[in-house]
């Protein structure tokens, strides 16, 4: 499954249905798909994916920092940080423009 996010400020952003479901929880909401966010409710729903995002880079920093040499993999995953990137960008863009975002399945 992917999640597509739309807003008319901004392209479309998809991701693959467990991130995105992961994005849209960070963001204060249930997981509903299809879902939308109103305009006057993105500056919280922002903030509330921002203070998530540093969470789980302190998280992932200590996982790194806690695995020996040894276990630390040639190509590292791309971390929840890197993944909301555009949704981030999306969400500000959102903000300017004082529109809604909303996401459905693919």
């Amino acid at each position: 499954m992917l999640i597509t996010f739309r807003c008319k400020a901004y392209a479309n952003v998809t991701m693959f249905g467990s991130v995105g479901l992961q994005m849209i929880k960070m963001m204060g909401h249930s997981g509903t798909v299809p879902g939308a966010i109103g305009a006057d409710d993105i500056p919280h729903a922002l903030d509330l994916l921002k203070l998530a995002i540093t969470a789980e880079r302190k998280r992932e920093d200590q996982n790194d920092s806690e695995q020996d040499d040894d276990d630390k993999r040639d190509d590292p995953p791309v971390s929840i940080s890197h993944r909301a990137l555009p949704l981030v960008d999306m969400l500000n863009a959102a903000i300017s423009a004082e529109c809604g975002i909303m996401w459905d399945s693919e």
